[in-house]
């Protein structure tokens, strides 16, 4: 069924047993001093033991003043070597290739973390991190230059067997490749030739460096989506030049600093968005391609090689939801994959949180500390509640030997991610849901659907120990009003059935808010957003919070921020701003978004009873499904 994917390939000296590459993704499980530790050596021998043909290592800076952030993996000195060599070595042992990524920030770092002014080729900011740049003069270009060759020399000798060079996503080399970054007047601007010099130069060192036997890569932003930014047609004509200087296959990837959604592309974006541009590129180059963006599923990857749109397929934030996806598909295992949703979680905990998490992968980062061992034990569980949290406890739990009741009072499982996946760019919440039930069931989980437990029933069951994860109840705001017809709960809306009120108000500007509203808009709902705060969705990832918002205004969904709800009448609403005016707004339904309180009714009740109890998800507060999900699999861990 796979048989394009799990086919053989080969780049010069380097043969792969599969068409599947872990790209470069930074973990930062690298320590302030660039040093490696041995959480990160787990990280990548559980992503190498996967099955992936191929393992990139993330971005290593080539200079000191070439870092994003000081967890960025470095190598630019000789001390870095052995820990590097570590990384390797474990990559190898496990049955992959192990190559790295070599790297220089340019504008797109700040002077907080390099103590200097970023280096650019020109005087123009990055639109992003803003601030002051210092042009490269010619003898820091060459000063560059050469430390790409000698960092080159050093993953060599740590044992990588590619070396790939980082020419996307906004970064020093991509800077000088296009002229939304690149206003040069000299031989290192202007034309594709004098675009193109800087990373001629660098790949002639390489090359140099590494001898003409040794496969390199060159990863290329090929559409831009900025103004004078790289499109597939001048990209096809700058690799034309770069080609040449030797390198033996390119890596296919989009944006950059001023696009960011398409480095990293949010579930709004179709799978594999970028596999039409690669195409186009290996047709035209007849050269071997790579491809990345949005590859989350063997099936689609298979399709991608079938068709002849690339060599080899990208599957970066797939390996960090399932690590062993490669090895599932290859056995033919596809209901037991866990698949990436694109929340983009990784990307925000990076920059929130300084460490790579994941929602649907709650070991992420925590590989060791969160290895499934046997239980010591056998014992009674009785877990209440089938959402994200309780079934993710439920299945961890049964996998280590414990006898698992899971009690659901609705006649489905997955709780609020069953509403939230009606609206159409959150489908994919629902593979989240067949994973977790999958493993219930694989594990013996016994169901009881449609069981609305009550004190007497735990009396009944008689458990050694209950997972609580009740969920929470939606809140009502306490207004003039508020029990009118009019007013809808979002179960109302978001119930399967298409919408019929068409004029609609929500009140609530959050995640949830916006998302209904983008939900309503779809079925041509005349939507408007009240909040109380100055800005909607603040607690979105900025990638996807910034598609969102670009999706609502082509929705013409109106948004009225820093005013609230002051009653509800018949027909509409009134609303009073900062200063204290009043407004009536008309509407046929107002629904009901601002937030959930937790259902906490059984816990006393069952402490009572002298069981221990362990609490996940909203039940102790409301958060996230990031957060029900780590603490469920903390629980089934602990038991």
């Amino acid at each position: 069924m796979l048989e394009n994917l799990f086919s053989p390939f080969r780049i010069k000296s380097c043969q792969l047993n599969s068409r599947i590459v872990m790209p470069p993704l930074a973990s930062f499980l690298i320590e302030d001093d660039g040093s490696v530790t041995d959480k990160t050596i787990e990280h990548y021998r559980k992503r190498a033991s996967g099955g992936p043909a191929m393992v990139m290592v993330e971005a290593h800076a080539t200079s000191p003043e070439g870092v994003v952030s000081s967890h960025q993996a470095r190598i630019c000195d000789d001390r870095y070597i052995e820990g590097l060599s570590r990384i390797s070595s474990v990559i190898r042992s496990e049955g992959a290739v192990p190559a790295i990524q070599l790297h220089h920030a340019g504008r797109q770092t700040s002077i907080k973390v390099i103590k200097r002014k970023p280096l650019a080729p020109s005087n123009l900011p990055c639109p992003a991190i803003k601030g002051e740049v210092e042009p490269l003069s010619k003898s820091e270009i060459q000063r560059i230059v050469h430390d790409f060759g000698d960092s080159a020399s050093r993953a060599l000798q740590a044992g990588f067997q590619l070396i790939e060079i980082h020419g996307a996503h906004g970064y020093l080399l991509n800077q000088f490749l296009s002229r939304f970054s690149n206003d040069r007047t000299d031989e290192y601007g202007g034309s594709p030739e004098g675009r193109c010099r800087f990373s001629m130069e660098i790949i002639r060192e390489i090359r140099k460096r590494v001898g003409p036997d040794f496969p390199l890569s060159f990863k290329i932003s090929a559409q831009e989506f900025v103004p004078n930014g790289l499109t597939t047609e001048e990209s096809i004509e700058l690799l034309r030049l770069l080609i040449p200087c030797g390198l033996d296959i390119i890596q296919i990837s989009a944006g950059n600093d001023a696009s960011p959604e398409w480095i990293a592309q949010p579930m709004f974006m179709e799978k594999a968005c970028l596999a039409e541009s690669s195409g186009k590129i290996r047709k035209a180059l007849q050269f071997p391609v790579m491809v990345v963006g949005r590859i989350n599923d063997p099936l689609v990857a298979n399709e991608i090689i079938q068709e002849g749109k690339a060599d080899l397929v990208c599957m970066g934030r797939g390996l960090l939801a399932d690590p062993e996806m490669p090895k599932k598909a290859r056995e033919g295992r596809i209901e037991d994959i866990r698949t990436c949703i694109a929340c983009n979680t990784c990307m925000e905990s990076i920059f929130r949180r300084g460490r790579v998490e994941c929602l649907v992968n709650p070991s992420l980062g925590r590989e060791q500390q969160m290895a499934i061992r046997p239980a010591e034990k056998s014992k009674k569980v009785m877990v209440i509640g089938g959402g994200p949290g309780g079934l993710e406890a439920a299945w961890v739990a049964a996998s280590r030997g414990h006898e698992v009741h899971l009690f659901e009072r609705q006649s489905q499982l997955g709780g609020q991610l069953n509403m939230g996946s009606l609206t159409k760019y959150k489908k994919e919440l629902l593979t989240l849901i067949r994973y977790q039930t999958r493993q219930a069931e694989k594990f013996g989980v016994k169901l009881h659907l449609n069981s609305d437990v009550t004190p007497d029933l735990v009396k009944e069951v008689k458990p050694d120990v209950v997972i609580l994860s009740t969920g929470s109840t939606p809140v009502k705001p306490h207004v003039p009003g508020i029990e009118k017809a009019i007013v809808r709960m979002l179960p109302d809306i978001l119930n399967g059935k298409k919408p019929t009120r068409k004029k609609t108000i929500i009140l609530g500007g959050g995640a949830t808010g916006c998302e209904v509203a983008h939900y309503l808009g779809d079925h041509q709902c005349d939507v408007t957003i009240i909040e109380q705060l100055p800005k909607v969705a603040e607690q979105l990832e900025s990638i996807t919070r910034k598609v969102l918002l670009k999706e609502l205004r082509e929705r013409k969904i109106r948004i009225l921020t820093s005013c609230r709800l002051s009653r509800v009448e018949d027909h509409g609403v009134f609303v009073t701003d900062q200063q204290g005016a009043e407004t009536f707004l008309e509407a046929d339904a107002v629904v009901i978004a601002v937030g959930s309180r937790p259902d906490n009714s059984l816990y006393d009740s069952i402490l009572s009873m002298g069981l221990p109890v362990h609490r996940v998800g909203d039940c102790v507060e409301p958060r996230s499904a990031k957060t029900a999900i780590l603490e469920g699999a903390i629980a089934g861990r602990e038991i």
